[in-house]
């Protein structure tokens, strides 16, 4: 891999996300923070001299919304349900060599979405909330393709394609969605995935055109090799029915069939279930384009129940890996367990929880198939959540379960005198999505009507979270275990529950 992708990668795009003590001006350019980030890797280098200078191929593991006590609480899960007491566990990615924390703020905002976080991974700068890997010069919804034009931000992934090396982007969430986005799209909207999406007056090309027509001929490289993820509908015009869901169709208003165009571009496959993923022989895949949802892919607790059947996020990655493997100049490949965040998002923390495993298990899946000689693997998040462990409970104490002390055969009681659970949200119950699959986020500008669910614990807690402020930093690379005992909560809010009754369905 070239060395100017290999040290954007080795400072994890420093100046966005682990700077120096000076402090960044508030109209930093891109310029600005691109001197940061190379200054923050000349400081890292400088603690290991003898590092190698280039990886041959590059995997960056993002756990959206996958904060310090996430990784805590999934860790013990997994060893309860392995059945062990839990704390000594270790998820997979946990065993690498090395650890780190990152801060993390977006150019505009305290804390960031994932937009900026993941512009910030991809470009090496800080841009604003809302907008997809272009500087922060232009404002959040700017409708004019001229101005986003003139303000985009080389990726990594792009710098990869260029230089002739094989990429690849597979998520749970929709491919449009905001961190796959990030990769191989630039747009002043991270809402505008589909054309439907964007008002009538914005130029700016939607994401998912962007996957097809930045690429190949006339383009950047030959095109992603791999694509895998949900968002179908997005890439559909809206006359075709969609082949798994009965009834539905694509929302495209532009007549365009982006799966068809990807097999005529790029001479590549779609598929869009188990059976098709299965067939696929990597060593023949030369470009492979997978939809597996309308909208976001199911959370892994709910994946077997899938009507089509779906791939688990081990499956995609190690797949991946097997096609972008054949390319003897190397490849990037980025990885993303798009729905932690989403389970965060509707109070879930099972759901939250058995997707932070399954990207364990899809760290543990790549690192059995390549050589850690050539090969850097980097595990991280792009922000947090407001995600609590309270009390004292005993060692081996269910993790999704209410506060037990040790000694003690009863819950252990709050200021209210109610028990309460280990796991717990500061912003209440929050904002979910009615619809199976859909995003947490209330739309932005341009977009249409979304149905909203306000979920409650009690009918006396009305404890509400409103848009997308809810996440928390630091957020960690690679892994780091929490040990605290926050005090216990007055109120009994917290939905750390796995009951379709009470949870986001």
């Amino acid at each position: 891999m070239p060395a100017s992708c290999v040290a954007l990668l080795l400072a994890l795009a420093g100046a966005a996300m682990a700077c120096g003590d000076a402090p960044a001006p508030r109209d930093a350019t891109a310029d600005d923070w691109a001197a940061r980030g190379a200054s923050a890797l000349a400081e890292s280098r400088a603690l290991f001299p003898g590092m190698p200078e280039r990886a041959r191929n590059v995997i960056l593991f993002v756990g959206d919304g996958m904060g310090i006590t996430t990784i805590t609480a999934a860790r013990i899960l997994e060893g309860q349900q392995k059945g062990g007491s839990g704390e000594d566990n270790s998820l997979a990615f946990e065993r690498l060599p090395f650890v780190a924390l990152s801060k993390t703020y977006s150019a505009n905002q305290q804390t960031p979405d994932s937009a900026p976080t993941m512009s910030a991974m991809m470009t090496g700068i800080k841009t604003n909330d809302g907008v997809i890997s272009i500087a922060a010069t232009v404002p959040h919804g700017e409708p004019a393709r001229e101005a986003v034009a003139a303000a985009e931000q080389p990726t990594l992934l792009e710098l990869a394609e260029g230089a002739g090396l094989a990429t690849g982007v597979v998520s749970t969430a929709r491919l449009t969605h905001a961190t796959p986005a990030a990769c191989y799209a630039h747009t002043s909207a991270r809402d505008w995935e589909a054309d439907s999406d964007r008002p009538a007056d914005a130029t700016v090309p939607d994401i998912a055109a962007q996957l097809i027509d930045r690429f190949g001929p006339g383009g950047i490289g030959d095109g992603l090799e791999v694509a895998l993820g949900g968002g179908r509908e997005k890439f559909l015009p809206a006359r075709t029915r969609d082949p798994e869901d009965r009834g539905e169709r694509g929302v495209r208003r532009d007549g365009r069939d982006l799966t068809r165009e990807w097999r005529r571009k790029f001479g590549g496959s779609f598929v869009h279930d188990r059976a098709g993923f299965e067939a696929i022989d990597p060593a023949r895949s030369t470009h492979l384009l997978g939809l597996f949802e309308r909208s976001h892919m199911e959370y892994e607790a709910g994946r077997a129940r899938d009507t089509g059947g779906e791939p688990s996020l081990a499956e995609m990655t190690a797949k991946a890996i097997d096609i972008l493997a054949r390319n003897p100049r190397g490849w990037f490949l980025m990885v993303e367990g798009g729905r932690i965040d989403h389970g965060h998002h509707a109070g879930n923390a099972y759901r939250a929880l058995t997707d932070t495993i399954a990207l364990s298990d899809a760290v543990r899946a790549a690192l059995a198939k390549v050589d850690l000689r050539e090969t850097l693997v980097i595990v991280t998040a792009d922000h947090s959540h407001v995600f609590t462990m309270a009390g004292y409970p005993a060692r081996g104490n269910p993790i999704l379960g209410k506060v037990v002390e040790p000694g003690a055969s009863a819950p252990a009681l709050a200021a209210d005198g109610k028990p309460y659970t280990t796991l717990g949200y500061a912003n209440g119950a929050g904002l979910h999505d009615g619809a199976t699959g859909a995003a947490p986020y209330p739309r932005g500008r341009g977009s249409g009507p979304r149905r909203r669910t306000w979920q409650r614990s009690t009918p006396r807690t009305r404890i509400f979270t409103r848009r997308r402020w809810c996440h928390w930093s630091p957020r960690p690379t690679a892994a780091r275990t929490s040990r605290s005992s926050p005090a216990a909560p007055r109120r009994n809010t917290s939905t750390a529950c796995r009951s379709r009754a009470t949870c986001s369905t």
